[in-house]
């Protein structure tokens, strides 16, 4: 019967030194390159059904703290909002319509609408552009990584997973404690492709209906 068309992509950027290849909950590596992080722990792709307690979290970075090649990176309130103004950039650079943003002190979400770059290629974009933000600014020095490589991505394909995913990213600081965040680069989702008016044989509406959806 086939899928749905993917319609956005849910994007995870990591702050260098979290969610290593090995860490205990999964990771989005196939393979671990450095052997120090190696005999860390086990490599699971993807993220592990039962998740571990966050003790044996707490317990595998504070050993990883001692193999790093530099600290691991946390982003302080002056950080978090070069940070925004880097993914804003980003946003109209490569004109992505972004739906959510949570900037967290070692995380960011993004929700970003179908584009006609990848969502390996758009979480590069906004990396980059957060990385050369946060030096300009002098908050980091250029020899010090911003980020993980890649991140965790994914993809939608219904308005409804679109909206659940909103809510998620919007609480998000809430859970950590953190005042809620509205940034100016943020649309408000109107439902697209299914926003008013749309046409009822666009190539998503047919194949929808073709998934019985």
């Amino acid at each position: 019967m086939g899928r749905p068309i993917v319609i956005a992509h849910h994007l995870i950027l990591t702050a260098y030194g979290w969610w290593l290849p090995t860490d205990p909950r999964g990771s989005c590596s196939r393979t671990v390159g450095i052997n120090v992080i190696a005999e860390l722990g086990e490599l699971h792709q993807g993220r592990r059904r039962v998740q571990p307690p966050s003790s044996a979290i707490r317990e595998f970075y504070a050993r990883a703290k001692d193999v790093l090649s530099f600290p691991p990176v946390e982003f302080n309130t002056s950080e978090i909002r070069e940070i925004a103004d880097g993914s804003g950039e980003a946003m109209t650079r490569y004109r992505y319509t972004c739906y959510a943003c949570a900037i967290m002190p070692d995380h960011v979400h993004l929700l970003i609408r179908k584009h006609r770059d990848k969502a390996e290629q758009m979480i590069e974009n906004v990396q980059e552009s957060v990385r050369l933000r946060l030096s300009a600014s002098g908050l980091r020095p250029p020899g010090h990584p911003v980020w993980a490589r890649s991140g965790w991505k994914v993809f939608l394909d219904h308005p409804d997973g679109i909206r659940r995913t909103i809510r998620y990213i919007r609480e998000n600081p809430l859970k950590c404690r953190i005042s809620p965040q509205a940034w100016a680069f943020v649309s408000e989702y109107d439902g697209w492709p299914l926003h008013a008016g749309h046409d009822p044989n666009s190539p998503y509406a047919r194949r929808l209906r073709k998934c019985g959806r």
